[in-house]
């Protein structure tokens, strides 16, 4: 096998494991697949939807600290994200707060269902 996922900068164990739900299984496999096919393959697999998530794999991919990405490249990173996020889902996840989006991106929280405080009839 070859390097794991987890050898690119900024991907640790648990976004190994998203990558591997995914069908990646090797930084090279991550590497040539890009950022963006690897976020569309991600938001098809089940993952969270989550802006912070990309930018820190297209960080990673060019081997920069994911706290790199600022101004004019992060407002177009996000323009890319959202075109993604839109053709991929079609529409934007409800009852998810951005934390908990993220937090479930990395594994460390499941994804969860939306609650309602409405009694069940």
């Amino acid at each position: 096998m070859s390097d794991p996922v987890s050898s690119i900068p900024n991907l640790g164990p648990a976004s190994e494991l998203a990558f591997a739900k995914a069908g990646i299984h090797t930084a090279t496999e991550l590497r040539a697949l890009g950022a963006d096919a690897a976020c569309r393959r991600l938001l098809l697999s089940g993952s969270a939807a989550h802006f912070i998530g990309y930018y820190v794999l297209v960080m990673g991919l060019q081997g920069r600290p994911w706290n790199d990405c600022k101004g004019a490249e992060k407002v177009a990173l996000r323009k890319r994200f959202d075109a993604i996020k839109a053709s991929t889902l079609g529409t934007k996840e409800k009852g998810r707060s951005d934390l908990e989006a993220a937090l479930s991106f990395f594994g460390v929280v499941e994804k969860t269902q939306p609650t309602s405080s409405r009694p069940e009839k």
